[in-house]
């Protein structure tokens, strides 16, 4: 039974608290911080996709300017207190570290990055002065990390900048499209508070491209437009009982947490969720977490090709979801229109696709799962509609960009919306502003 209001107002907080244990105290980060080799050339730094000066920062702690940290972050990634906590460290910068090598703990990098990002907002550091007007404006469409980031690098060159979202809250796939215990919706809050507070910035929530507003209008008032859109239409599994009820894409799902609180949020019995990116496992460990008996995870690869990481099927296995590996969605069958059963293809690996990766083939033997819910978090797509009727150049939705400018003179575009979201670490990177200011 598909049902919400499952759990009490303690338990809801006991499962939705912030999973992430940061340092309580400057000794406890510096006793992790003095631990680093400090690198030459270090390769944590190299593998962090905004390019966030590792060696330095974990040295300016040890010192004890946190401040100076913070600065250090900030400056390559104004949103690197919410990376530290939903960025995947263990493929990039402390899957890096020298340490792994020589079989000893990595640093801790994401830790001590939460140390000291939280302790600037925490006290209000204003560690970035905005620069004389510019005389230059410029609109940002969306108040995702790509569109504040963007947002926040202008101003502090003293554009003035005007900032359109959809949503009636800024924060994009932060606020609104990861799982509840890794960024709270109170963080997601102060994080956009202080990311506004250098000045020059205008947000004006409610306000989405092709409705409340046009490209052609933006042009028209503004000396430049940086289209920060995103994606966010779920792919369909195009099989037969897709339709019933019962049947919800994860970025709907995750939404309505996000947007509607806990215990408004419905949930099955038994749920299997379709996929294993970073989205599917949100969406299975807080299906689990809202209340529902059984969760399943249904993929049709191998553990070895799945897209998440350990740390987070890890936490789904810790959190009670099962997991079936090389399965296949055929058809979702129903009584009185809801859902009751999940027919699944067993699948056999052949030769690699295009990923590089074995691909599923289906056999003729297939398996059912009893269920009340199917999540399907099989990937999202461009907005490839909305784009089509701008005149940009795309490719299948994605905005086609040269150093971020698009097709359409003094139009520029990052983030989700040129990259598809397959690169998603890619929405915080400052990227070159210079031909805005130009």
């Amino acid at each position: 039974m598909i049902k919400n209001n499952r759990l009490s107002e303690k338990e809801y907080q006991e499962n939705f608290s912030d999973i992430h244990p940061p340092f309580d105290s400057l000794t406890s980060a510096q006793v992790d911080a003095n631990r680093c080799l400090f690198c030459y050339d270090a390769p944590c730094t190299k593998s962090c996709p905004t390019g966030i000066n590792v060696p330095k920062f974990i040295k300016q702690i040890t010192t004890e300017n946190i401040k100076g940290a913070a600065h250090t972050i900030f400056s390559s990634n104004i949103m690197g207190a919410g990376c530290s906590k939903v960025c995947p460290v263990e493929k990039l910068c402390e899957g890096a570290c020298v340490f792994n090598l020589m079989e000893e703990e990595a640093i801790p990098i994401a830790r001590l990055q939460r140390y000291a990002t939280e302790q600037a907002m925490e006290k209000n550091w204003q560690l970035f002065k905005r620069a004389p007007s510019a005389g230059k404006k410029v609109a940002v469409v969306g108040a995702g990390p790509a569109g504040l980031s963007c947002a926040h690098t202008l101003a502090r060159a003293g554009v003035d900048v005007t900032v359109y979202e959809r949503e009636s809250k800024g924060g994009g796939l932060m606020t609104f499209g990861i799982a509840a215990y890794k960024v709270t919706p109170a963080f997601c809050e102060d994080e956009v508070k202080y990311i506004l507070s250098v000045g020059g910035i205008d947000i004006k929530y409610n306000q989405e491209l092709g409705k409340n507003c046009s490209l052609t209008e933006l042009q028209k008032q503004y000396d430049a437009v940086y289209l920060a859109i995103g994606v966010g239409l779920a792919r369909q599994l195009a099989i037969p009982g897709e339709e019933l009820e019962g049947v919800e894409d994860a970025i709907s799902f995750i939404y309505k947490l996000r947007d509607g609180g806990y215990p408004a949020v419905a949930v099955g019995d038994k749920v299997a969720v379709i996929g294993m990116g970073m989205t599917a496992i949100d969406a299975a460990t807080q299906a689990k977490r809202l209340g529902a008996e059984e969760v399943t995870l249904v993929y049709r690869r191998s553990e070895s090709e799945k897209p998440c990481t350990n740390v987070e099927l890890d936490l789904a296995r810790l959190d009670g979801c099962k997991v079936i590996w090389l399965a296949a969605p055929k058809e979702i069958k129903g009584a009185n229109g809801k859902v009751t059963q999940l027919v699944c293809n067993v699948i056999k690996l052949g030769e690699p696709d295009s990923s590089g990766r074995p691909a599923p083939v289906e056999t003729d033997e297939t398996i059912t799962l009893e269920v009340d819910m199917v999540i399907k978090a099989a990937g999202q797509m461009p907005f490839e509609q909305l784009v089509n009727t701008t005149g940009l150049k795309h490719s299948k939705g994605k905005i086609v960009t040269t150093d971020q400018l698009t097709s359409l003179d003094k139009v520029f575009a990052g983030g989700d919306a040129v990259n598809g979201g397959r690169k998603w670490w890619m929405r915080c990177r400052r990227g070159k502003m210079e031909q805005m200011l130009s």
